[in-house]
């Protein structure tokens, strides 16, 4: 067991230092973004199930039970005293941060979710106040703002918001494919997706794990979306679009006093890998990193299951 509680927690450490690190700098993820997505959340959960799972155990091993025969033990421990003779307050500190984690990790989830519904739906108000039905097309609104906006607002009653900037700007192929871009967002609800990681960022904001990885999943998402649009729209009309975008960004008073800007840099990744000269990951490869994904999700969760 002492073995396993080595292990598993150089595993969190690997996972929640150089890892993420390495993965945020690698040129491979914007040929198979789907593939990168999958190992950014094994390693996001591989992380937290092995933090929590190296303190458990840690702080259980001086003891022959379980974890469910050992939490009786600390309760009576921690309410009446003493403490067991094998346990003391490096186990106790242990345990405790365990919970703690735990805890923390949970509740900040459950606020980031509620605080992000919340702010949906004043949004979608505002939507529904501040802009004007785009006639031509279904659940579509323009905002009356020059610069070149579109977003997408997730809910039971999803709709995409252009700006009248982005409207006069692009024709309508370009136009068509920014809206099945925008769409496809809703379609694979990367917006759970996305949840998922700002709360972690909020959540273990100091660690490399959580603000790479929310930094990266939100270039991933665009890039499946970009993928995605692209089944119904040209490649090259897409590209068009997002260069055009980008270029009206570059221009003076762009904003328009939108209070934003973009990452040119992103912008022109996704439009160079929409030229179809950089081929996905290989079958082999890709099998390669689902089986390095699987095996971080399975190990701690493994080792969990043992400590019971």
């Amino acid at each position: 067991m002492q073995l396993a509680c080595a292990l598993i927690a150089s595993l969190a450490i690997v996972l929640a230092w150089p890892a993420p690190i390495i993965l945020s700098r690698a040129e491979w993820t914007a040929r198979s973004p789907g593939v990168a997505l999958a190992l950014w959340q094994a390693i996001a959960l591989g992380g937290g199930l092995s933090m929590i799972g190296a303190l458990l155990g840690f702080g259980i091993l001086p003891l022959d039970d379980g974890l469910l025969e050992a939490i009786p033990i600390f309760a009576e421990a921690a309410f009446h005293g003493p403490l067991p003779a094998p346990i003391g307050v490096v186990q106790m500190l242990a345990l405790s941060g365990a919970v703690i984690l735990g805890a923390h990790l949970f509740l900040n989830l459950a606020q980031t979710v509620i605080r992000t519904e919340r702010r949906r739906r004043r949004h979608h108000a505002l939507v529904g106040i501040l802009s004007s039905p785009m006639t031509e097309r279904p659940s579509t609104r323009v905002l009356d703002h020059p610069a070149p906006l579109a977003y997408c607002v997730p809910g039971v009653r999803t709709v995409t918001v252009l700006s009248n900037g982005l409207v006069d700007l692009l024709d309508d192929d370009e136009l068509d494919a920014v809206l099945a871009h925008e769409r496809s967002h809703l379609r694979q609800y990367h917006h759970l997706v996305l949840l998922a990681f700002q709360a972690w960022n909020t959540a273990l904001p100091w660690f490399p794990i959580a603000n790479r990885a929310e930094f990266a999943v939100a270039g991933l998402v665009e890039m499946l979306a970009d993928d995605e649009a692209t089944r119904t729209v040209s490649k090259a009309t897409l590209a068009r679009a997002i260069a055009r975008v980008g270029d009206a960004w570059d221009a003076p008073d762009a904003s328009g006093g939108a209070g934003r800007s973009v990452d040119r840099t992103a912008l022109e990744l996704r439009a160079n890998r929409l030229d179809g000269t950089r081929a996905p990951l290989g079958r082999a490869a890709r099998g390669l990193v689902l089986g390095i994904a699987s095996l971080i999700v399975i190990a701690p969760t493994v080792f969990l299951l043992l400590l019971l």
